[in-house]
């Protein structure tokens, strides 16, 4: 009876109110007409504060986000099926969806009624500046009765997901020679001792032909294993990402970390376009989850892989590089996408480049940016000093301030030879050279 009650909305209080209050004035008054009304005017909420108690409303609902991945600075719309599947028809319905508030305002919704078997959708958009995972839900259901006097509230539990991120820019199609390495025809095969069995078959992933799987070495291993085909050669590319916090300045998408992200994320989805097997590192080089993306998927696939984890991806508190390790040692390509960097950290990029066939780095201007944000201290060294560090170490390097576009700088980096480091050779010449006879 409590939980009943405490349904009763502000007229259905006021009813109820006004009945006892008309009931102990007939009883005093002796008036039976108006205990008539009094009797009326408290049975009315009561009686229909338990019927919805005791009723069972079946509702289903389902949320389809599209698309559900955005970039940031993109709308996604936002669809709401609500069913009835049982034989009650409901009454007035207030619906509201929770939404984070990076997307906007809750959406709200009001239905008259909803008979059974019968469907309505509703439609709604989001909009996100800020790139990350979002949880859209559950959906709140407000029911009502067709006096007003009780309100229900139902919650779903059902939870969506969407994915906002960063801006990836088109770079041009340039020519990056000397980078090629991995496996294929042109690579020699290290067999091992057992047969060519073992390097033939490999574990079953996901998209795998199923007309591939071999049967004998599932049955060997206990577990399901597909025939390894030959494939094209293949190149790699690894892509750093300055991640610390002191290393960057600003706030907000206007920040010099959220440049470094878009950039990082551009280049990505550029090699991954161009056959490269990308795998992604941060300033902390020994992490776990520093693997080759080598799952033999296609390239769209390995770039939505690649935005995924930019789009969730935050700054760290380290304040200088971590030494590579043997398991994270860089083959074929590296490009570094670069903060405030210092003489320490210059050593240790100079290891991690260590094997590769070519070295590129882009060196943000931080100090263009705002001030007052993530970085606790200005940066030691200007942006053109720094790059004249790593060009001396052997990085191709090119420097990013405020209001570059992705696909000059990205050109000029790959250029056949950057400014920084044509400026560097030319002092090394200079200083080579005698004094004129």
């Amino acid at each position: 009876m409590r939980s009943a009650l405490s349904t009763l909305t502000t007229r259905g209080r006021a009813f109820l109110s006004a009945g006892i209050t008309s009931t102990v004035c007939a009883i005093i008054l002796g008036q039976r007409d108006l205990l008539r009304v009094g009797l009326l005017l408290v049975a009315l909420p009561l009686v229909t504060a338990m019927v919805a108690h005791r009723s069972r409303y079946l509702l289903s609902c389902s949320r389809d986000i599209t698309p559900s991945r955005v970039p940031a600075g993109q709308g996604a719309t936002v669809q709401l099926r609500l069913e009835n599947p049982g034989r009650a028809p409901t009454g007035l319905m207030l619906l509201e969806d929770q939404v984070p508030y990076v997307l906007g305002s809750r959406p709200r919704f009001v239905l008259d009624q909803l008979r059974p078997r019968w469907h309505r959708s509703m439609t709604y958009s989001v909009r996100s500046e800020i790139r990350g995972r979002y949880s859209i839900g559950p959906l709140t259901v407000r029911l009502s009765d067709p006096f007003g006097f009780v309100e229900l509230t139902r919650a779903f539990t059902a939870r969506s997901s969407l994915v906002v991120t960063p801006v990836v820019t088109t770079l041009p199609a340039v020519s990056l020679s000397g980078d090629w390495s991995g496996t294929g025809d042109n690579r020699p095969r290290a067999f091992a001792a057992t047969g060519t069995e073992d390097v033939t078959v490999r574990e079953y992933r996901m998209g795998d032909d199923l007309r591939r799987i071999h049967w004998r070495s599932t049955a060997r291993t206990d577990e399901l294993m597909v025939r390894r085909e030959e494939q094209p050669y293949q190149s790699r590319a690894t892509i750093l990402l300055d991640t610390r916090a002191v290393a960057h300045r600003g706030t907000g998408p206007a920040s010099s970390f959220e440049y470094a992200v878009s950039a990082a994320a551009s280049v990505g989805a550029h090699l991954a376009a161009q056959q490269f097997t990308v795998r992604t590192l941060t300033d902390d080089v020994r992490a776990g989850d520093a693997m080759w993306h080598d799952r033999g998927i296609s390239g769209p696939a390995e770039v939505q892989l690649l935005l995924d984890s930019l789009a969730v991806i935050r700054t760290s508190a380290r304040s200088e590089f971590a030494n590579a390790s043997p398991e994270t040692a860089s083959t074929g390509l590296v490009v570094a996408v670069l903060g405030a960097v210092s003489t320490t950290d210059v050593a240790a990029l100079s290891e991690l480049r260590r094997g590769a066939t070519r070295a590129m780095a882009i060196v943000i201007d931080v100090a263009g940016w705002a001030r007052g944000g993530t970085g606790e201290a200005a940066p030691t060294l200007p942006a053109e000093e720094q790059a004249t560090l790593l060009a001396r170490n052997g990085w191709s390097v090119v420097v990013a301030k405020p209001g570059d576009r992705l696909p000059s700088v990205w050109k000029d980096l790959t250029g056949s030879s950057s400014t920084v480091k044509r400026d560097f050779i030319a002092d090394l010449l200079g200083s080579s050279e005698g004094p004129a006879a």
